[in-house]
């Protein structure tokens, strides 16, 4: 799998930064490129909540469904994928520096499907993925901040 981190400080306290990124309405205006991300089970947050959801890179969308595989109220969210597009997200929440703020880890993986659906995304993939974590911070930051 490849690999994506990236780390930020936001202006926020840790409570309200997690608040937003654990709510599965936002992560289609916060992750670049997730045109869908909809509840497959009733649960919609922690460990076991499962996600049918659709990204599109380049001329594909790609589907997947995301099972919550590590979660800690205000401390991580982590996401792999069980079918679909192979994948994992793992979001670290911590105290800043300075009181109010949050040190934010971000880990986007990813693997490729074989084939020419393959060939063709990985010219892209890695550009797609940093532009996708930066979007995030921005989208976080705008709004948690202030």
């Amino acid at each position: 799998m490849a690999e994506v981190r990236h780390s930020a400080v936001v202006n926020a306290p840790r409570a309200k930064v997690f608040a937003y990124v654990n709510d599965y309405t936002n992560v289609p205006d916060y992750f670049f490129g997730v045109s869908k991300f909809d509840p497959a089970t009733d649960q919609t947050e922690g460990v076991g909540a499962t996600f049918d959801s659709v990204i599109k890179i380049g001329p594909k969308d790609m589907k997947s469904q995301m099972q919550c595989v590590e979660w800690v109220q205000d401390e991580v969210i982590s996401l792999k994928s069980i079918s679909g597009l192979s994948s994992a997200t793992a979001w670290r929440f911590g105290d800043g520096d300075d009181e109010g703020t949050t040190k934010l880890d971000v880990t986007f993986e990813y693997s490729l499907p074989g084939g020419l659906v393959g060939k063709i995304l990985s010219p892209i993939i890695g550009p797609f993925a940093d532009q996708a974590v930066k979007h995030t911070e921005k989208v976080v930051r705008e709004k948690t901040e202030g």
